[in-house]
């Protein structure tokens, strides 16, 4: 049996790894930043991380959930007081999508509509309603476009306002920063407007912190930038380093109910020990601060140095996009072949930076010099 082919790939495998390095099977070393598509968190191979790991796979890596398991009890709690959101609840899962379906399945058992208002640009998943809602007609399969979802302009809230006043949409769900869509970011204003305009229509809103959330942004959660609540909150990527994980925070306007929600691998017992071992490591660490002290330096680096090619700069934290005025495809290509340093991308013309949230000042320096080479 073959492979299905799925995506194009580097001509490399990556057998080990640690902090913000990773090494192919010759020897190479490279500087790491994409952190395996926002995954890595707290670095590679954290020796607490396989410690942790390492002690709960001795002890019961899985059992169903049909049984009390004390681990996500603990993981809510911590969950809860490290985010700011203690007064709702979590439901844990595996993967991004897979929350996001949750998410809005919810919110249509919540207020019993069908319709969702979604950015210009997003990117949610690849399953079911998560593809519907993801702005990209290229890999909604025939199947999945069944008319729930319509696209609207990131920042102007006059577009979204007409169709929320229609009285039936069930959820608007955004990225406050957008991954996928290039980096670019919701702003205060149009956050807030939204938020007024869902209480005003009882519409469910639900924010994908799936790429920007759990410290990345420099804050826990991105949309804590702009002093708003959703009802809903989707992680997935960094909460368990690596590990497949998913969750979602939900209001206490929800009630749950038996039967509407459930999951066979969800919160199992390696997943929480992975997600207790981040939670770990970013709080002794200071993770958050550092994400936010580091990102903020590498984004001034990047627009002091004046670098060719390069028409602007955005993102927050350790979320950061390059636009150029290129396609990225050479220069990224180079970054991995000659500089051996991996990067994201996004569109057709923008570098896309999501290292592990340990980067230091000095790998910023180190990047600079690398990139400087290859423009």
């Amino acid at each position: 049996m073959k492979l299905y082919d799925v995506y194009p790939l580097f001509d490399i495998a990556i057998e080990k790894g640690k902090g913000c390095k990773v090494w192919d099977d010759q020897g190479q070393e490279y500087l790491d930043l994409y952190g395996g598509h926002a995954v890595i968190s707290i670095g590679h191979c954290h020796p607490h991380y396989v410690e942790m790991m390492t002690n709960q796979l001795n002890t019961l890596g899985f059992y169903s959930n049909s049984v009390q398991n004390p681990l996500q009890r603990k993981l809510a709690e911590r969950l809860g007081k490290i985010s700011g959101y203690e007064d709702y609840s979590l439901f844990l899962v595996n993967s991004g999508a897979e929350a996001n379906e949750n998410a809005m399945k919810l919110a249509s058992f919540y207020n019993g509509r069908t319709r969702i208002l979604s950015l210009e640009k997003a990117f949610h998943g690849r399953t079911s309603l998560a593809v519907e809602v993801t702005n990209n007609p290229k890999i909604i399969a025939p199947i999945n476009a069944n008319g729930h979802v319509t696209y609207l302009p990131l920042n102007n809230l006059e577009a979204w306002k007409p169709e929320l006043e229609k009285g039936d949409v069930c959820a608007c769900i955004v990225e406050c920063i957008q991954g996928v869509g290039g980096i670019r970011m919701v702003d205060k204003a149009f956050l807030q407007g939204l938020r007024a305009l869902c209480d005003q229509y009882n519409t469910v809103l639900i924010c994908d912190e799936i790429q920007c959330g759990y410290g990345r942004s420099g804050k826990f959660f991105a949309h804590q930038h702009l002093d708003v609540k959703p009802d809903l909150i989707t992680v997935a990527k960094g909460i368990g380093n690596g590990f497949p994980m998913s969750g979602l925070l939900i209001s206490p306007k929800f009630e749950a109910v038996y039967g509407q929600l459930g999951t066979t691998f969800g919160g199992n017992h390696l997943a929480c020990t992975a997600a207790l071992a981040v939670i770990d490591v970013m709080e002794q660490e200071n993770l958050v601060d550092n994400a936010r002290e580091v990102g903020d330096y590498l984004i001034k680096r990047l627009k002091e140095e004046n670098l060719p090619h390069v028409v602007d700069v955005r993102g927050r934290g350790l979320m950061v996009g390059i636009e150029l005025d290129v396609s990225y495809k050479e220069i990224r290509t180079r970054l991995v072949k000659e500089q051996h340093c991996f990067t994201g991308c996004s569109g057709t013309n923008v570098i896309r930076l999501l290292p592990p949230l340990c980067l230091s000042k000095e790998n910023v320096d180190d990047f600079i010099e690398r990139f400087k080479k290859v423009l």
